[in-house]
């Protein structure tokens, strides 16, 4: 597990490696990930509809979970602090019980905009036994220094 901390874009540099982030994904967490985004498709909790109808090997991680996930490394990488902006991401191929998802990232660009918001880029990747299963792009805010918080921007100060 990452070690929370509070970062602020002075401390952030391009090309700076995240720590790696390892899951053993389970059944549970699969069924349990699509209960919180309340999709009920079948695919996400039964494993012979999964095998039988869609031909994979088991259910797996949907998509709103799969964010999650994303989100999830992202802010314990910034702290607290960090406010997500934008995120995009593209599913490869499918996370099932029993594989090792291990998230990946990279920061290539750190900014500060017109109205002084540290924002940060990254490029993340999931990856299953070497394989990539999802790519992603991501937008943080992040403070400046010591006495910002982007999570108290809003309206015309916060453009993502």
């Amino acid at each position: 597990m990452m070690e929370l901390r509070r970062r602020t874009l002075d401390q952030i540099r391009v090309g700076e490696k995240l720590p790696d982030l390892s899951i053993p994904v389970t059944a549970t967490s699969v069924v349990l990930g699509a209960l919180a985004s309340r999709d009920w498709r079948p695919m996400h909790h039964d494993k012979d509809f999964a095998q039988q109808r869609n031909g994979v090997r088991h259910i797996f991680v949907n998509t709103p979970h799969n964010a999650a996930y994303f989100e999830r490394y992202i802010t314990d990488w910034t702290g607290p602090y960090g406010r997500l902006g934008r995120i995009q991401f593209r599913m490869k191929d499918s996370v099932f019980p029993g594989d090792t998802m291990v998230f990946r990232g990279e920061v290539c660009q750190v900014e500060t905009d017109d109205l002084g918001c540290g924002w940060v880029e990254l490029d993340l990747s999931l990856e299953v036994e070497g394989r990539t299963t999802t790519s992603c792009k991501a937008r943080v805010a992040v403070p400046v220094d010591e006495n910002d918080n982007p999570w108290k921007r809003t309206g015309k100060a916060w453009k993502p």
